[in-house]
């Protein structure tokens, strides 16, 4: 087995969930059997942390009763306290917790009693089952999120295409698409050169905040095959927005979006939607709530500086539907506030998995720290209030959540209804899964063709 082909294995699929129980529990098994094997007595008469029976009737139970304590009062702080993340952590991800807490517990008490009964074996032994352990519940939780697709995603290893933004090609004098007749799409005229690239590419560049004054951390950007050739056709533009916490890179890695592109442009003779992933929040744990205020001017960045850098760098499609914007998560939730704001700029979107409402926790704090306690003001930028209140005749979007999305398949799928009251040519899709890259890459997957059609691509 090749080096790629190994840092490739899916992290994902039923034999990575078989790998996984199977670290948890013989982990935990073993550090079970070190930590009663330690406090037996020695040959010397020394004994371990209390014995053989004092282990089994209170250290054991002690150990899980301080990894349950722990995880409960640090979920306290995260939840009611410090509150970094808008919205709950899923339980499933504090058992996992839990259970990391109980396997680095055990293991010092395993490995302090392996100390004193001179047995190092049962040092290094605890150590290894600590790893196992932390690894495999560590596996449990990003299958829930699908954070880490493949065993090469968490080391930065990489499937795909990257360039520089040095290296990507500039303007063409002779174009393909820019004078088509309203209703043809830009497939019916293109035919690939032989020199086109077989993949696309993957850049980066850091877009500035020149009307917004907005500080954002790169954007990333997918270059399709059909880019790379001369004469270049002019292709659509998707703008993307990560989740929050979260960064642009996040699409590229955990939402496979080059993997999906790609495959979207071999079924396209190299067409597909130029995507420029685009930073709405600009710190990790930073939230913009996607409008203009003291934490940030993300609106007007997305509405005219992300635009027009796009328009001065890249050579692409300008027409009345060359734009779209998307998101998953607080990104569905700004992508669909932007469309309902700027609809002129982003005339079609693509609510992955979005918020309720534009939120950093409760609607009194939004309310308060964004708005200075105008509830009229937060409803001006509340997509569900504008809904009820306007109409929008000329807009198109996409919704998609997932069928076991509990907290965000409800507000996705009253979202839908609103817009469809409001004039809007919506569709709603529901994939498999919760609330993860799982869905969110498939949901990418799903509605590109929609969107290509939606914008004048493909027929």
């Amino acid at each position: 087995m090749t080096i790629d082909r190994l840092l490739g294995t899916s992290l994902l699929d039923t034999p990575a969930l078989v790998a996984v129980w199977v670290l948890v529990v013989g982990g935990v098994a073993g550090l079970v059997a070190l930590g009663a094997r330690t406090a037996r007595p020695s040959r010397t008469g020394a004994t371990g942390p209390g014995g053989p029976r004092r282990w089994w009737t209170r250290t054991l139970p002690a150990c899980i009763g301080t990894a349950v304590a722990a995880t409960a009062t640090g979920g306290l702080l995260v939840e009611k306290v410090f509150r970094p993340f808008p919205d709950a952590l899923p339980p499933a991800v504090y058992v996992w917790i839990a259970v990391g807490l109980f396997a680095l517990i055990l293991g010092a008490v395993a490995a302090v009693g392996g100390s004193r009964a001179r047995r190092p074996w049962c040092v290094a032994g605890a150590v290894l089952a600590v790893i196992s352990v932390v690894v495999g519940a560590g596996g449990h939780v990003n299958r829930m999120y699908a954070e880490y697709p493949t065993l090469g995603s968490p080391f930065g290893w990489s499937d795909h295409r990257t360039v520089s933004l040095a290296e990507v090609p500039g303007s063409t004098p002779a174009t393909i698409g820019g004078d088509l007749p309203p209703g043809t799409p830009l497939d019916s005229v293109w035919t690939p050169p032989p020199t086109m690239p077989q993949r696309g590419a993957i850049t980066e560049a850091s877009i500035p905040g020149t009307a917004s004054g907005f500080v954002a951390r790169p954007a990333q950007i997918y270059l399709p095959p059909a880019y790379f050739t001369d004469p270049r056709p002019l292709l659509p533009v998707l703008v993307l927005l990560p989740g929050q916490p979260g960064t642009p890179t996040d699409w590229v890695v955990s939402g496979r979006l080059p993997v999906v592109a790609d495959a979207f442009a071999a079924r396209h003779a190299g067409l597909s939607p130029v995507v420029v992933v685009a930073d709405p929040i600009g710190e990790p744990l930073g939230n913009t709530l996607c409008v203009d205020s003291g934490r940030g001017n993300a609106r007007t960045y997305l509405a005219e500086d992300v635009p027009d850098w796009i328009h001065r760098n890249l050579q692409v499609d300008t027409g009345p539907r060359s734009m779209a914007i998307g998101g998953l998560s607080f990104g569905g939730t700004c992508a669909l506030q932007m469309a309902l704001s700027d609809p002129e700029v982003y005339p079609t979107f693509l609510d992955l998995s979005g918020q309720g409402e534009p939120t950093i926790g409760t609607r009194a704090d939004t309310v308060d720290r964004f708005f200075g306690g105008d509830e009229a003001a937060f409803r001006e930028h509340n997509p569900a209030d504008v809904l009820a209140h306007r109409r929008f005749p000329g807009l198109a979007g996409a919704f998609v959540t997932g069928t076991s999305d509990s907290e965000y398949g409800p507000a996705t799928r009253a979202l839908y209804s609103a817009a469809l009251a409001a004039g809007i040519d919506a569709h709603l899709s529901e994939l498999p899964g919760g609330h993860s890259y799982a869905v969110w890459s498939a949901g990418l997957e799903h509605e590109l063709p929609w969107l290509a059609q939606r914008m004048g691509l493909i027929r």
